[in-house]
């Protein structure tokens, strides 16, 4: 008698899934900020706004206020510079797996840039002691300052103050301190922390710090080890998906991807569309519906975010709700589908544009949540940071 093979994880059961694991569900929404990141893993937070917002949507009855409580008073909410080269807001007990699992590549990788940078842009020839100077200058002004801009530690010593030449001979070519560039290299390692926001928590600039004075990350695990720990994480939040979704979302090769799943129970399940995906053994059983639920996602979401391959959640609209380059706009979802999008006009009041017919019920939640948004956003103005504006954003804009 043959055993039966693989079940078949429909597109219907993925979005009960995403609903119910991502906290967005009635029934299933996070306690509090940290809650919310563990949600989804971490939460992205290149665009600050986003940190703020994502959290807000899973955790109802928190405010702005509780997130900047849990990233700069308790610090239970850490920015790592990590995955994909992309900076999240992770829960503390996460950072060090993190920056250990994805961050050790995103490090090398800039190293190698900035030696470089500093050869091409004449400011040395011979970058590695060089840029080990300039190491010990920023952190011994750190360790003086407690925390510091950038403008002020590239204030704070010559060799920071030098600058390097990006895009050299395009029409985007500009220079940035070698300051800066150390710091995204630091971050990368562990080895300096994003601080306090400079300004409102939409802005994107910070304080820097070192984990000493912040908060001291523990020890740092090894590398197959932390990546078998991220990929657990992950899984159990997006599964099922595909290998590949999970190469994407680390920015893993497909050799540490393969190690790192190996080292879980895992089984096979066949995808809604007959590609083979993984869940993990003990969350292998079907999951049911939860009750209706509809949410306002700020751009750059981890769930919208979350996966390479999303046609079973977004469909047809990927061209009207992301940018050029892959990068999610604010979407409108209902029950687990990406139905539209959104955007704060100057006025500050946020508008929405269906691009399906959700029906009556779910249309009218939709205006309301968007007109609870205007109200808690209040005097805060969004921006489109580290992406363009979508087509829906541009359609509501005019």
């Amino acid at each position: 008698m043959t055993s039966p093979g693989p079940r078949t994880v429909t597109a219907e059961e993925r979005r009960a899934r995403l609903g119910r694991r991502h906290a967005l569900a009635p029934g299933h929404a996070a306690a509090d900020p940290v809650g919310a990141a563990r949600a989804v893993v971490a939460l992205h937070s290149t665009d600050p706004a986003s940190t703020v917002l994502s959290a807000l949507a899973r955790a109802p009855g928190t405010t702005a206020a509780d997130v900047e409580r849990a990233l700069y008073d308790d610090r239970d909410l850490l920015r790592v510079l990590a995955m994909r080269r992309t900076l999240f807001a992770v829960p503390h007990d996460l950072a060090a797996t993190a920056l250990a699992a994805a961050g050790d590549t995103v490090a090398a990788q800039q190293r190698r840039l900035l030696h470089q940078l500093l050869v091409a842009s004449g400011v040395t020839d011979a970058p590695e002691p060089w840029v080990a100077r300039a190491e010990r200058a920023l952190l011994d002004a750190l360790a003086s300052a407690g925390e510091a801009t950038a403008p002020e530690l590239a204030a704070a010593d010559a060799l920071l103050a030098q600058r390097v030449t990006l895009e050299r001979g395009t029409r985007y070519e500009t220079t940035q301190s070698v300051a800066s560039r150390l710091l995204t290299v630091l971050s990368a390692e562990g080895r300096v922390l994003r601080g306090r926001q400079v300004g409102g928590w939409a802005t994107p600039q910070f304080r820097w710090t070192t984990p000493q004075h912040w908060r001291d990350l523990g020890p740092a695990p090894a590398t197959a080890d932390a990546a078998a720990v991220l990929a657990e994480r992950w899984l159990r939040a997006y599964g099922p998906a595909r290998p590949a979704d999970l190469q994407w979302w680390a920015g893993w090769t497909v050799a540490r991807t393969r190690a790192a799943l190996a080292a879980l129970d895992t089984v096979d399940v066949v995808l809604e569309d007959g590609a083979p995906g993984l869940l993990l053994a003990d969350d292998a059983d079907a999951v049911a519906p939860p009750d209706p639920w509809v949410a306002l996602l700020p751009a750059l979401d981890p769930t919208a975010m979350g996966w390479k391959h999303r046609d079973p959640f977004l469909g047809a609209h990927r061209e009207q709700v992301y940018d050029r380059n892959g990068n999610a706009g604010p979407t409108v979802w209902v029950d687990g589908r990406v139905v539209g999008g959104w955007v704060q006009r100057a006025d500050g009041e946020v508008v929405v544009e269906l691009l399906d017919d959700v029906g009556r019920e779910a249309a009218e939640a939709v205006t309301e949540r968007a007109a609870a948004l205007t109200a808690s956003l209040g005097d805060v103005r969004l921006a489109a940071r580290a992406r363009g504006w979508t087509a829906v954003e541009r359609r509501l804009r005019a």
